[in-house]
């Protein structure tokens, strides 16, 4: 089963015939692209998404936190007021600077010690506490957990200013402590977050901020719970980017695909239209002359002599071996209809046998058929028939000196029905099995190499597939995969065995 190599085949260099170099045109990979600039602008994207999730559960979390540590304290410091016996309208705030004891005129020092030492031990045992401080006006510590701070004054600490310029609860979250800060003197370092809040007492009126609590915390269970919130939006992120990458990687792989086949389509039929109207006139042009040609020898064989014979055969069989492939050249240019019939492949292959039973008998060939009594698939029996014969041809020219050609016929999930048709020629080396579908590729000297790429085209117009597999000096196989024919008679499903 060998097609021929024509001489107009640009050789491994690239080079042309006629001369001149053939420059490749570089063709723009959509597949390869798309997979680097998506997972670009997809990584990019799913990255930022996480960032800004993450930090807003973060900001989110410790400004929460942040309002329930506030309105604790604030609620604490008014409770204590009122469960002491100090008078209506005094506030905390009044209270906790200690160098002012003095100069209240409706209640005693000591009690205002009393319920200020009560409050600043509720504060003091706070959880998940790092540190307490407690502001003057005049951002000077009057009361820590940490005594080294007490009698400090802190004037560049912006988040206090604001707090006290802003009469509102201001808040922070940071990593580790920053030594330029006087007042991060912590007892013990954080482990991973922790959370500055400054939280303003005021006067009876709430105009005047009196005094600032400022609470350092480590709230272990905000931390477990903003960990909890990384992995979940990390991994949601990382999948559902995964995801679309994948999904969007696997709709243009396959509409590559799709371009690519329609590509090699357009293409072949390029290749066909470009070519069939000057092969056309051609052909047509050729069988007249062969005509006249082949009558004008078998008028001189009856009247040459013996020895003339024989070169007036030679020429006869020659211009029926050109007049065949104007016929080949001819239906491998014409248009062919998309309708299938039922064809019955057993009969095709025993007739196409037949046809070829003198060749076969003189190269000394032994043919064999192993399949069902009949099989009908989808085809039509002119293309099928011309496909038979294009493999046969190019079997028996493989085998000039003998070998075996073995049909199989079998049906596959009851859908399918494959032909395996293989010989034992001399085969064909990798490169020239790769363009052996290709029109207009050949091996053999003289051949048209329209063959398999008119049966790829028919096979595949009717739904079908052509296959081929070869080695040097072992032989050829070509499988082809039909249609069942709706309605048609499926045959005897027995194997039989012609020879």
């Amino acid at each position: 089963m060998q097609q021929t190599l024509e001489n107009d085949v640009p050789d491994k260099a690239g080079v042309p015939p006629g001369g001149g170099i053939a420059t490749p045109l570089k063709q723009f990979n959509l597949l390869r692209w798309f997979s680097l600039i998506s997972l670009l602008i997809i990584a990019s994207v799913a990255g930022g998404l996480g960032y800004v999730s993450t930090r807003f559960v973060v900001r989110d979390s410790v400004e929460r936190d942040a309002m329930l540590t506030s309105q604790f304290i604030q609620a604490m410091a008014q409770a204590e007021v009122r469960h002491s016996q100090l008078p209506p309208g005094t506030t905390m705030g009044e209270l906790l600077d200690s160098r002012l004891d003095q100069q209240h005129l409706q209640f005693s020092p000591a009690l205002a010690e009393s319920t200020r030492v009560e409050f600043l031990d509720h504060v003091e045992h706070l959880p998940d506490t790092l540190l307490a401080n407690v502001y003057a006006r005049d951002r000077t510590i009057v009361w820590s957990t940490n005594p080294v701070l007490i009698g400090k004054r802190i004037d560049a600490d912006s988040d206090l200013d604001h707090a006290f310029r802003s009469r509102k609860a201001v808040s922070a979250s940071y990593h580790q402590a920053e030594d330029d800060r006087e007042e991060q003197k912590f007892l013990r370092d954080p482990q991973y977050l922790f959370i500055e809040n400054y939280i303003p007492l005021f006067d009876s009126q709430g105009e005047q901020v009196l005094a600032m609590v400022e609470i350092y915390k480590e709230p272990q269970d905000l931390i477990r719970r903003i960990q909890r919130g990384y992995v979940v939006i990390w991994a949601s992120t990382l999948v559902g980017g995964a995801l679309i990458y994948f999904g969007l990687f696997w709709i243009v792989r396959r509409a590559a695909q799709m371009l690519q086949h329609q590509q090699e389509r357009l293409v072949a039929s390029e290749t066909y239209v470009a070519l069939g109207e000057m092969s056309s006139a051609v052909a047509h042009s050729l069988r007249n002359p062969l005509a006249n040609i082949r009558s004008s020898a078998e008028l001189a064989q009856e009247i040459a002599n013996p020895q003339a014979r024989k070169n007036i055969n030679d020429i006869i069989s020659q211009v029926d071996r050109m007049s065949r492939w104007v016929r080949e050249l001819l239906v491998s240019l014409r248009p062919t209809s998309d309708q299938a019939e039922a064809v019955d492949l057993v009969a095709a292959i025993e007739d196409t046998h037949l046809a070829f039973a003198q060749q076969i008998e003189r190269n000394g060939v032994r043919f064999s058929f192993e399949g069902p009594q009949s099989q009908w698939v989808a085809s039509q029996p002119l293309q099928l028939t011309q496909i038979l014969n294009s493999l046969f041809s190019n079997a028996l020219e493989a085998m000039p000196k003998g070998g075996e050609l073995r049909a199989q016929v079998s049906v596959q999930d009851g859908q399918r029905v494959q032909l395996l048709l293989s010989d034992t020629g001399k085969g064909m080396n990798e490169q020239q099995e790769r363009m052996v579908f290709k029109p207009f590729f050949t091996t053999k000297q003289g051949g048209l190499g329209v063959g398999l790429a008119l049966a790829k085209r028919i096979m595949e117009r009717f739904g079908g597939s052509v296959s081929l597999s070869s080695r040097e000096e072992e032989g050829t196989r070509v499988s082809l995969t039909f249609n069942i024919a709706a309605g048609g008679d499926h045959g005897a499903e027995h194997p039989g065995s012609r020879g």
